[in-house]
């Protein structure tokens, strides 16, 4: 299957880029048809079997600053950012987002499909494409989830004690029911555990990279050439005939840098993610005039969408200490050697113990009562009433709690920590990506993502910080805030953060902030807050006349014998962890495709 040579061929089907929905689609097709002829082209490395991938604790050993499986894409200097210049994070191995995310299992609401317009993409169409992909292994039988998909869903190889105490802090003290299943496509505002993307079975992460191509290599037609960049589309009379690639300097630093020319007989798609896709476009000439002028580059098409309507979702994991008999991840994490090893071989054995899990265990989708509005202010007004007040299937946000605290800081003490997470979900800042050429006359990335450019979209996290505050110091494990993860609160306020020797009482009072305090919370989420690596909606489906870039078909506006299938097609956000989406994205592009070429995928595979 992997092409260890640069041998010049031609396909019936080239993916540009091999992330998440192209490894779904192409996995789909070569299965269903074994004889068409698929190339894969993936600018990172193989995943196959490697520890980093495979074992669900190592997931954080891809943020590591000298990490190549994550491409780190640095936004624009944002005055809303306090001048900082955020980074958000893209997958770049075989996989992509699926071979080294946070495995966490969230499922959209349904009518967040509806929401789209999109002809083919509602709700009703998509929910057996949801079921299809998936084995659903905490509860069987569930009516939205599927039982013999290729991607495994359980809690992993073990629970963590912690996330029953966040449970019933959550049910009498925030007073939200308790649910089993949230991600139902409906289910919204009560606590309930947090499934995952791993094998209940085999303890190992349940990827697109094993269950949709390697297990495919049998197949001779299925190509998988990595360390290959699309730069950018071959065309002929606006028909796209093929992709021209070079060795990725990352993956191949010491390669020939020079143009290869691969051909497609049918089908050019492109799968390069939010950032990837516009960029290949525009590189092809496709795009707004502008942007392509400054770059050198003869347009092709005028679509003035490509690289607009960047969305994201952005909030923090906030770290607190934890009781030292607290089940955490945090000696896997630092590595202490007896408990890796022995993690180790309890996983090999049979599958279990802390090495198939990520430590997040429970959550909430959270929407404010009216207590909590009228906290929250006036600025979330607008917002709560143009979309959230009619609409009770949607979050606001998502609260969760997580077994221990990623180690990006040796100067720690060596203790068990529980973060605290909470992420917005329909932000309303809009950003965008595009190239540009930097001082040197090179390609550079021009991105803004947006961040906070709405002045509503800071209040849910300023509030969901205080929330989740008083939820954690009400939790029996509790033992304090870790101070230099916290805002930095006055001396004397109430607010300030320490360690403590326990919990307060269920119906203690909350920590009263004074307006000096509420400044410190909003200059931290400025200074600090992350994104969620959520990109998506920059080639979006939607009509060209409103910016659209591609149409329900996924093809691109102005050229033939193109499609794009990935996160960027999304046109409005999606109030989950986007994994589930890039899937599903997957699945349908493998459909339309197989209806394309005439091909019977629903019968036949």
């Amino acid at each position: 299957m992997s092409q260890p040579r640069p041998i010049l061929s031609e396909f019936d089907i080239i993916f540009a880029g091999g992330g998440t929905t192209a490894c779904v689609a192409a996995g789909r097709l070569a299965a269903c048809d074994p004889s068409l002829k698929i190339l894969i082209l993936e600018a990172g490395e193989h995943t196959l079997d490697q520890a980093a991938h495979i074992q669900p604790y190592q997931y954080f050993t891809h943020q590591a600053p000298t990490s190549t499986t994550l491409t780190a894409n640095v936004g624009n200097p944002s005055p809303r950012l306090n001048g900082r210049a955020p980074i958000v994070q893209s997958g770049r191995c075989v996989g992509g987002g699926s071979s080294v995310n946070f495995m966490i299992y969230t499922r959209a609401p349904a009518s967040d499909f509806d929401d789209w317009g999109a002809d083919g993409w509602e709700s009703e169409n998509l929910i057996p494409l949801m079921k299809k992909l998936e084995t659903y292994e905490v509860q069987p039988d569930g009516p939205t989830h599927g039982d013999s998909g290729p991607i495994k869903v359980s809690h992993g190889g073990c629970t963590t004690g912690i996330w029953e105490e966040f449970v019933h802090v959550g049910t009498t003290y925030h007073k939200r029911p308790y649910a089993d299943d949230t991600d139902d496509l409906e289910t919204c505002n009560a606590y309930s555990p947090w499934a995952k993307y791993i094998d209940g079975t085999t303890g190992r992460r349940s990827d697109v990279a094993h269950h949709y191509i390697y297990n495919q290599a049998h197949n001779p037609n299925l190509q998988l050439w990595v360390g290959k960049l699309v730069k950018r589309i071959i065309f002929e009379d606006k028909r796209a005939l093929g992709v021209k690639f070079t060795c990725d300097p990352v993956s191949c630093p010491d390669a020939d840098q020079s143009s290869t020319i691969v051909r497609a007989f049918k089908l050019v798609v492109i799968s390069a993610g939010a950032f990837g896709s516009p960029a290949i476009l525009e590189r092809s000439g496709i795009g707004a005039e502008r942007v392509l002028k400054q770059c050198g580059i003869e347009q092709l098409v005028n679509l003035p969408g490509v690289g607009e309507n960047y969305q994201d979702h952005i909030g923090c994991f906030v770290p607190y200490f934890a009781a030292d008999g607290a089940v955490t991840l945090d000696p896997l994490w630092r590595g202490e050697e007896s408990v890796v090893q022995e993690s180790l071989a309890q996983w090999k054995s049979n599958g279990k113990s802390l090495i198939a899990q990520n430590g997040c265990d429970a959550k909430l989708k959270w929407r404010p009562d009216e207590d909590e509005l009228r906290a929250m202010g006036p600025a979330f007004q607008t917002p709560w009433k143009e979309f959230f007040q009619d609409r009770p299937d949607k979050a606001v946000a998502i609260f969760g709690l997580c077994a221990g605290y990623i180690p990006l800081s040796s100067a720690l003490p060596l203790r068990n920590y529980m973060s605290a997470g909470y992420f917005t979900l329909y932000p309303r800042s809009v950003g965008s990506v595009h190239i540009k050429l930097g001082e040197n006359g090179k390609e550079v990335l021009d991105f803004t993502t947006g961040f906070l450019d709405d002045p509503s979209d800071i209040v849910p996290l300023n509030f969901g910080y205080k929330k989740m505050r008083e939820l954690l110091r009400r939790m029996p494990s509790y033992r304090g805030e870790v101070p230099a993860g916290h805002p930095c609160f006055s001396d004397g306020s109430a607010a300030v953060c320490s360690e403590t020797s326990g919990p307060v009482d269920l119906t203690a009072p909350d920590i009263i902030y004074t307006a000096e305090d509420d400044e410190a919370i909003d200059r931290f989420h400025r200074d600090n807050v992350p994104t969620a690596a959520h990109s998506l909606g920059t080639c979006a489906m939607k009509p060209e006349s409103e910016k659209g870039v591609v149409d329900a078909r996924l093809n691109v506006y102005g050229v033939a014998g193109l499609k794009v299938a990935d996160m960027s097609i999304v046109p409005r956000n999606v109030g989950t962890n986007t994994h589930s989406t890039a899937l599903l994205i997957g699945e349908k592009a493998a459909l339309i495709i197989a209806e394309d070429l005439g091909i019977d995928l629903r019968a036949t595979c």
